[in-house]
C-alpha cells in the first residue's frame, strides 16, 4: 500500500478557545473550518509547556521538558534526542521544515533532511531565564509595546517571514512531484502569526470592525495568583492600566493574523489539490500555545490558564479517518507516536517518550484521556507543572499556592476549587500524585545549573568572532534556471507540470 505523504502546518501562539470550530467566534476562518469538517478536531488540545522553544522540543521529542532540558527559550535541545523528523526519515520518508522551530544550540535540524528557511528567532543561550536573580527583568522580556502599538501595518518582520515560509512550501511541494520516484515526504510547515506584536495588513484588519472584538474579562490585579502577579511584572503592566482602544486594538489584529494564517493554509491546500496530492496526504494542523490576549488581565502565555494552554489540533486524511470530536485531553507531545504510527513505523520500545498515540482516537475507539505540563521559564522562581485529566486541570507549584479548575463546567476558569471542601478529597490526590511523579527540588537544581552553564557559555560566545548557530539555508542557483550545462529543452520539460507529452 502506498504510504501517505504528511503536512504538518503550525500557528505561533493560536489561542483554541478563540476559534470557530471550538466555539462561537468572529474570527474568520474559512480554510480551517473546512478542514476541521472533514477531519477529527481535537477538543481538549495542549501544548506541554506554555512557551515557544520547551513546546516545541516537546512536541518534536514526545518528551517532557524536565526530560530534555527544554527549561526556557534558550535552553539548549540534544542532538541524540530522537524526534519525529527522525523517526520518519528512519522509515524513508523526505523530512523537513519550512518555518520556526526555535532550535536552541549548534544543532539545526534535528532530522529534517532539510530547512528550507532560517528561523525567525535566535539559535543561541541569550534568552536564558535566571532563578538566581529573580526580581531582575532583563531587557529582552515581553513589554507592552506590543498592545500600545496595536493596529494596521504594510509590513512587518513576521510577514517577511511568513511569507518566505509558504512560497518555500509550496515550491518543495512541486519540486515533489516533478521528481522522480515515488517516497513519501513529511513536510512541517511553521509560521509565526498569530504571535504579536498585534498588527497586520490593512485587507486583514477590515475583516473585522471594533464592534467585532469582545473585550476580555479583567479582574482586580491583587485578586490574581502569584505567579499571574509575577507575570505582570515580568511584561512591565503591574500597576499600569491599559487604555481599553489598545485593548481592544490589539485583539483585532490578533484576529485579523489569525485569519491571514487561515489564508495562508488556503494556499498550501491549493497547491495540494494542483499537485495532485491531496488525496496521498494527511493534514495535520496545531501550535506551539496560546495567548491570554487580555483575559484576567495577562498578555501572551506562560501561564497554564485554557487561553495560554490550549492549542488547535485537527488531523485531515482522506478516506482513512472519520470526521469526528474527540473531547478527551491529548497534547502535542502525543504527536511523534502518532506520526510513526501513520507512516507504518514502530516506535523503539527501550527509549523514553511521553507522548502517546493519537490513532485510537482517530478510528473513533477512544484512547487516553490525560496531559502533564512543565513550565520553568518567564516568570517563575521554580518549576511550575500541570495535570490535565477528565474534567479537571491541577496547577503544581512548591512555591506558590496550588490551584484546582473543573474546565468542564468552568470553562473561563472562574472559580478556583483548592479550598472548596467538596473538592479537597480531589485536590489532595492531584497533589499527591504531582509530588510523587516530580522530584521538585532536583527538577530545581536541573534547571539553576543550565541556567547558568548558558549564561557563561552565551556570555563567552558573544566575544571575539562570532560563529552564529542560525540555519543558513543554501540555494544552488546553478541547478535551479536555465544554465549552460543543462540542455534547455530538458530543463523547461522537467520543470512543467504536467510534463508535456515527447513526441509533441
Amino acid at each position: 500500500m502506498k504510504r501517505k505523504n504528511i503536512l504538518f502546518i503550525m500557528a505561533d501562539q493560536m489561542a483554541a478557545p478563540l476559534l470557530p470550530f471550538y466555539a462561537p467566534s468572529p474570527i474568520k476562518l474559512p480554510n480551517l473550518s473546512r478542514l476541521a469538517a472533514q477531519g477529527v478536531v481535537f477538543d481538549a488540545a495542549y501544548c506541554n509547556s506554555p512557551l515557544c522553544a520547551p513546546s516545541r522540543f516537546t512536541l518534536v521529542s514526545g518528551q517532557l521538558p524536565s526530560k530534555i532540558g527544554a527549561y526556557d527559550n534558550a535552553a539548549d535541545f540534544p542532538a541524540d534526542v530522537p524526534t519525529y523528523a527522525h523517526y520518519l526519515r528512519r522509515l524513508g520518508y523526505r523530512t523537513a521544515l519550512s518555518g520556526k522551530m526555535h532550535f536552541c544550540g549548534p544543532d539545526q535540524l534535528h532530522g529534517y533532511e532539510e530547512r528550507l528557511t532560517s528561523d525567525i528567532y535566535p539559535a543561541d543561550y541569550g534568552w536564558a531565564v535566571n532563578w538566581d536573580e529573580p526580581d531582575v527583568r532583563p531587557t529582552w522580556y515581553h513589554n507592552m509595546a506590543s498592545v500600545l502599538q496595536a493596529g494596521p501595518c504594510v509590513r512587518t518582520n513576521q510577514l517577511d517571514f511568513d511569507e518566505e515560509v509558504v512560497f518555500k512550501a509550496q515550491q518543495y511541494l512541486f519540486d515533489h512531484i516533478r521528481e522522480d520516484g515515488d517516497q513519501p515526504f513529511c513536510l512541517t510547515v511553521s509560521m509565526t502569526h498569530p504571535h504579536d506584536p498585534y498588527t497586520i495588513p490593512k485587507p486583514f484588519w477590515d475583516l473585522y470592525d471594533d464592534n467585532d472584538i469582545p473585550l476580555p474579562t479583567t479582574p482586580p490585579q491583587a485578586d490574581l495568583d502569584p505567579h499571574s502577579q509575577r507575570l505582570l511584572k515580568v511584561y512591565d503592566l503591574w500597576d499600569k492600566p491599559l487604555p481599553v482602544d489598545k485593548i481592544r486594538d490589539a485583539r483585532r489584529a490578533y484576529f485579523g493574523a489569525c485569519s491571514y494564517i487561515d489564508s495562508n493554509v488556503g494556499k498550501l491546500l491549493q497547491t495540494l489539490e494542483d499537485a495532485g496530492l491531496a488525496d496521498d496526504t494527511i493534514i495535520i494542523f496545531s501550535g506551539d500555545h496560546g495567548d491570554m490576549l487580555g483575559e484576567r488581565g495577562l498578555w501572551y502565555k506562560m501561564h497554564w490558564f485554557e487561553m495560554a494552554a490550549r492549542v488547535p489540533l485537527l488531523i485531515s486524511a482522506p478516506g482513512q479517518f472519520a470526521a469526528s470530536r474527540v473531547t478527551a485531553a491529548v497534547s502535542t507531545a502525543d504527536l511523534l507516536p502518532t506520526l510513526v504510527e501513520l507512516a507504518g513505523g514502530e516506535l523503539e520500545a527501550n527509549l523514553p517518550l511521553d507522548g502517546r498515540s493519537l490513532v485510537p482516537h482517530l478510528q473513533g475507539q477512544g484512547g487516553h484521556d490525560e496531559v502533564f505540563g512543565e513550565y520553568m521559564a518567564e516568570g517563575t522562581i521554580g518549576p511550575l507543572m500541570m495535570i490535565r485529566r477528565g474534567a479537571y486541570k491541577f496547577i503544581y507549584s512548591e512555591d506558590d499556592p496550588c490551584l484546582l479548575f473543573d474546565v468542564h463546567n468552568d470553562p473561563r476558569e472562574q472559580e478556583e476549587l483548592s479550598q472548596s471542601p467538596e473538592h479537597r478529597p480531589l485536590f489532595d490526590a492531584f497533589l499527591s500524585e504531582a509530588r510523587a511523579k516530580w522530584d521538585m527540588p532536583a527538577i530545581h537544581q536541573q534547571v539553576l545549573a543550565s541556567q547558568r552553564r548558558r549564561r557563561l557559555v552565551s556570555q563567552a560566545l558573544t566575544q571575539g568572532k562570532l560563529k552564529s548557530w542560525d540555519h543558513q539555508p543554501l540555494v544552488d542557483a546553478s541547478q535551479q534556471y536555465m544554465r549552460n550545462h543543462i540542455d534547455l529543452d530538458d530543463l523547461e520539460r522537467k520543470a512543467r507540470y504536467p510534463q508535456p507529452c515527447q513526441n509533441q
